[in-house]
């Protein structure tokens, strides 16, 4: 049983529901270029809305530092909204105060309606309790539906499911149930492939996995920091050469605690970054002087994917190459064309996050074919560190009246 609430435990009917989304979608022109997000969002509101609640939608958009800004306005937001539910959805000028104690009057149950940015009150992100009270003063219970912004201690994400009667809704509920599935309850073994450019960025998040891993495969940039570590020189390529001796308490925890860990064994080597550069495959410890390291090898490719097949639990975070000049983005795309395999062959439950992973899968065309693809940036990021998330907290420790 989930220590949260979900919707199934609310009586939403003839109540008004304030639900905390992730509106913070691309916007050119006054209008949404990916609808990804108001996407994930709608089984929670379609379902609300159908059980008779008055759906009351809260988002932040953008960075207006605390005072109104028409330019991140979720007024458009609310017309894109309106486009994919297929009926009208009103839009309040704020998301506090009079404008929405007069919205919620006229609502008829069932009414969907978008309140303004909360990032036009200096409240929200100072997680202000006065501000928590005057988001809670419009509404009867709140649901959160915005795991992307669980990381965050804001008045819409943590503090305002401390005064209301407080649920997960369906997109959050999703994602705690396969990062529980791929992380806390993992079906074994399990297997993390972490890449990216920098070993900074993500010690936290592999100082995790080498406890919870059975298997964990390092590519992308940081991986020759792993590298530099083990005394293989790296030519001109991204290394962090201070940060070698953290990349060896990695491999020594790693150790110590049974997890294997998968350096590259050959790389795919340039003397420029440019896309028809010309490149050559060369052993990982025969790495020249004037070499960069842009992608892995093909046997480090085949290495990784015999671990796939082995595994029954796969995390991913991280492309395994420069991915974005072709052709090296041929070890991220092959590494993940063979996962997204063995999850339809039915063999392994693979999630994946982060917003370049999401980028790498979406050019390797399995987006839609590993199990699940979180689009929470850093929520997600902060999960895989073993971090509390503010907003799932406060969920588990919300009010029951």
């Amino acid at each position: 049983m989930a220590p949260y609430k979900t919707i199934d435990d609310l009586d939403v009917a003839d109540k008004r529901v304030l639900v905390r989304v992730d509106f913070n979608v691309p916007m050119k022109d006054g209008a949404v270029t990916d609808a990804t997000r108001i996407e994930r969002a709608l089984p929670t509101i379609e379902e609300l809305s159908k059980k008779g609640a008055k759906v009351l939608l809260l988002s932040h958009f953008g960075r207006p530092k605390g005072k109104p800004d028409s330019e991140m306005s979720l007024k458009p937001v609310a017309k894109a909204l309106a486009d994919r539910l297929g009926g009208p959805v009103e839009f309040v000028e704020d998301c506090v105060g009079d404008p929405v104690k007069k919205a919620t009057k006229n609502m008829l149950d069932g009414d969907v309606a978008v309140l303004e940015n909360t990032r036009f009150h200096p409240g929200e992100e100072k997680n202000d309790p006065e501000f928590a009270k005057a988001l809670a003063a419009n509404a009867d219970l709140y649901v959160n539906d915005a795991f992307s912004a669980a990381h965050r201690a804001h008045a819409s994400t943590e503090g305002i499911a401390h005064l209301l009667p407080s649920a997960a809704g369906r997109a959050m509920e999703r994602e705690l149930d396969y990062l529980k599935a791929a992380l806390s309850a993992p079906v074994r073994p399990m297997m993390a492939v972490v890449g990216g450019a920098k070993v900074s960025t993500k010690i936290e998040l592999l100082l995790n996995l080498v406890g919870k891993a059975n298997i964990l495969a390092v590519g992308g940039g940081m991986a020759n920091t792993f590298l530099f570590a083990k005394g293989i020189s790296v030519g001109k390529s991204l290394c962090e050469p201070d940060l070698a001796d953290t990349a060896r308490e990695i491999m020594d925890q790693a150790s110590q605690k049974g997890c294997e860990i998968i350096l590259p064994v050959d790389v795919v080597v340039a003397k420029e970054f440019k896309e028809g550069a010309d490149r050559e495959v060369k052993a990982a410890n025969a790495v020249g002087a004037d070499d960069m390291i842009l992608d892995l090898g093909p046997e480090t490719v085949n290495l990784i994917a015999e671990k796939i097949e082995s595994a029954k639990t796969l995390v991913w975070n991280g492309p395994l190459g420069a991915f974005e000049i072709k052709p090296f983005d041929t070890a991220t795309v092959e590494a993940a064309r063979y996962a997204a395999k063995r999850v339809k062959d039915a063999d392994l439950v693979a999630v994946a996050g982060g917003g370049d992973t999401v980028a790498a899968l979406a050019a390797a065309g399995v987006e839609d074919d590993f199990t699940y693809v979180s689009t929470a940036g850093g929520a997600f990021l902060e999960w895989l560190e073993g971090k509390t998330l503010p907003g799932v907290a406060a969920l588990e420790a919300s009010p029951e009246k």
